[in-house]
């Protein structure tokens, strides 16, 4: 049930607002496998820029066909009523936390 209010207008609204985009804008090191990252976050169609904090990118590995991936996590915390994300339980907190999982793959080439 409280998932169920979270997706409602009550929070997130997710019939009107069914998805949170991040475009990037720049990327720094941060230290040994460390970066931040600058970019856009929209959530309730307010966009704010944040810096996510990501570990990685990975060791790249590769698959028998000749692919190499990377992979790398980011995340923030954010206050939802920044965002417009409404609601008023004294049980859901204000703050919550983005986080973005990538895989990058470079095709092999082909012969």
């Amino acid at each position: 049930m409280r998932d169920d209010d979270l997706r409602s207008p009550n929070y997130f609204d997710c019939a009107k607002y069914p998805t949170i985009t991040f475009t990037s804008k720049s990327i720094h090191a941060a230290g040994e496998g460390k970066l931040k990252l600058v970019g856009d976050l929209t959530i309730h169609d307010v966009t704010k820029e944040v810096t996510l904090d990501v570990n990685g990118p990975s060791a790249p590995v590769t698959d028998p066909r000749g692919n190499t991936y990377v992979g790398a996590s980011g995340s923030r915390k954010i206050n939802r009523k920044n965002f417009g994300v409404g609601g008023s339980d004294p049980m859901v907190g204000e703050d919550i936390t983005i986080a973005i999982d990538v895989e990058l793959v470079r095709k092999a080439q082909a012969n």
